[in-house]
């Protein structure tokens, strides 16, 4: 799952149990690490700003995204730099600090799959179940929902620390395929708690998306034109466009994460074969991406969060400038 795979892999060939190896860091993935990086926590700390700031962001779907955010924030500022680290196996013998940096990136990722399972739930309810909407998605509910994702995620990221993991290499280098057991990747991690709820989430959206359509076939058939009907028209079209950004999000997690997966099968159950390096390095790259699309994706599919976006960089402008013009007067007082 993370850039140690990178460096047990590129290393594996005769001496990588060796114990005065020498790892030098891939400067290609360092930079696009820390592109990445910066990118994430950037654009989902706007993201979370945005929510807090404008009311009409404040929805109970929007919380689960922010919950999201968090995720993506913390895999900018601490899951990367934690990759970063591994992929040079750092730290060395100390294989509890190692499992639990390895884990990290675990916990978030499956944070980010619980978060979107959630939003896709809250979408069902309000499509299928209108008039109950708000007596089950309440606010309150929604935090005790985003609390309990969040510590199933902590206990299924620490699996491999409670115990199920491999033995310590003689060369002490923390790498992800010589210390984390690829058999809880592959069966428990991947189709257990990631395919799994990826199939439900896309079956869940082709039921909305089913259901909304006929719903406007329906209304399009209809003879009868009353603002009632108008009114109900116009709340489909959106929660059409709502359903449609957010499957985006969806997809785009898949596409993002799904390649790495693969691999980590392949070196399971194929264990003679050969991964390219740069394939590698790309399907790690593109994984850690995801949690930098979702920003750009909200800003461009929702008219919301595009406003919003816009005043916070403005006021940032505004900061910027204010402080480079008292600057500018200081130093000609000063003068």
């Amino acid at each position: 799952m993370t850039a140690a795979t990178v460096g047990s892999l590129n290393h594996s060939v005769t001496n990588t149990e060796s114990m005065d190896i020498v790892i030098s860091p891939n400067v290609f993935y360092t930079f696009a690490e820390l592109l990445i990086a910066f990118l994430s926590s950037v654009g989902n700390i706007f993201v979370c700003i945005a929510v807090m700031k404008n009311r009409r962001l404040r929805t109970v779907t929007n919380y689960f995204l922010v919950s999201l955010a968090i995720a993506d924030i913390c895999v900018g500022a601490i899951a990367i730099p934690c990759a970063i680290m591994t992929d040079v196996g750092i730290p060395r013998f100390n294989i509890y600090l190692c499992l639990l940096m390895l884990s990290v990136l675990i916990m978030l990722t499956q944070s980010s799959i619980f978060s979107l399972l959630a939003v896709a739930l809250e979408r069902y309810i309000s499509i299928f179940f209108p008039f109950q909407y708000q007596t089950i998605m309440t606010p309150k509910n929604a935090i005790i929902i985003i609390v309990i994702t969040w510590i199933l995620a902590f206990l299924i990221g620490l699996v491999p620390l409670m115990g199920w993991h491999k033995a310590a290499p003689s060369s002490g280098y923390c790498f992800f395929v010589f210390v984390v057991d690829m058999t809880y990747m592959v069966y428990f991690n991947f189709f257990g708690c990631v395919l799994i709820p990826l199939i439900m989430m896309f079956l869940i959206y082709a039921q909305i998306f089913i259901a909304v359509r006929n719903q406007i076939h329906r209304m399009a058939a209809s003879n009868i034109k009353s603002k009632a009907q108008e009114k109900q028209a116009d709340r489909i079209k959106k929660e059409m466009k709502t359903a449609t950004s957010l499957f985006l999000v969806l997809f785009l997690f898949a596409v993002c994460w799904i390649p790495l997966h693969i691999i980590n099968c392949f070196i399971l159950l194929c264990p003679e074969c050969s991964v390219p390096l740069p394939l590698l390095l790309t399907a790690i790259i593109l994984s850690h991406a995801n949690s930098a699309v979702n920003p750009i994706l909200y800003a461009y599919k929702m008219k919301a969060f595009r406003r919003t976006f816009k005043a916070i960089f403005l006021c940032l402008s505004n900061v910027v400038e204010f402080f480079l013009i008292c600057s500018q007067n200081t130093l000609n007082i000063e003068n």
